[in-house]
């Protein structure tokens, strides 16, 4: 008799796993700098956070009206890329609650994967400086595959590659990005509000919305018993 595949909990990393933006806009103030342009504040740089490195870029150049072409692009974004891999965990931290959160859902016999738009091999030496690696045996960044969030694509590979099923899985994230692929996955959502978006999660129609970590398992255990209907 065929076995139904254990439910799988598929999250996004900067923004919704880890507290990446200390680390992210530091390196992109010291690109900045070097080309002779001025920090954006924090706040404002947060907001930037959420589509890779390229679009951080080059949001970072809008901000001071620079536009650059796609040589220019590739030139900081290789630099940025060896900046940010030297520093990769020297402020950023796993969101409060996130271990004890994942503690739960594995006692319910979830297991984890992750799905980003940063580039796997830093996503892994991120997980790995955490010590959170082992927790998530599948790790697929935005050149696991030929597509990035959001096409469905990228979360459906990921899905395949952790030998799950999309009707036993659950996407978690922070992001208009985030939502915008499990929906088109026909994978249920659920947002965290403490990540990196410049529009209320919630407006965007994620199917649970969380505001702690401690509320996360009993979300995903409705979510799945609604998939399981």
């Amino acid at each position: 008799m065929h076995q139904p595949a254990p439910p799988l909990v598929v999250f996004d990393l900067d923004g919704t796993l880890v507290d990446t933006a200390p680390d992210l806009i530091d390196t992109l103030n010291g690109l900045l700098s070097r080309e002779g342009m001025a920090a954006v504040p924090f706040d404002e740089a947060r907001r930037f956070i959420g589509g890779g490195a390229r679009l951080l870029i080059q949001r970072g150049l809008t901000a001071h009206g620079r536009a650059c072409g796609p040589d220019d692009i590739d030139r900081l974004y290789a630099v940025y890329v060896d900046d940010y891999a030297a520093r990769i965990a020297e402020l950023s931290r796993p969101f409060p609650g996130l271990e004890d959160a994942l503690d739960v859902l594995a006692g319910q016999g979830c297991r984890f994967a992750v799905c980003t738009n940063k580039l796997e091999r830093l996503s892994v030496k991120l997980l790995e400086a955490l010590g959170l690696a082992e927790r998530f045996p599948v790790i697929c960044g935005q050149d696991t595959f030929p597509v990035m969030k959001p096409d469905p694509r990228a979360l459906l590979g990921t899905i395949a590659a952790a030998a799950g099923s999309p009707g036993c899985a659950v996407m978690v994230g922070d992001s208009g990005t985030d939502i915008a692929t499990a929906k088109a996955a026909g994978v249920p959502v659920v947002a965290v509000d403490f990540g990196y978006t410049d529009v209320p999660v919630a407006s965007l129609g994620p199917d649970r919305v969380i505001s702690r970590y401690a509320d996360l398992p009993a979300a995903v255990a409705e979510l799945l018993a609604l998939q399981s209907r």
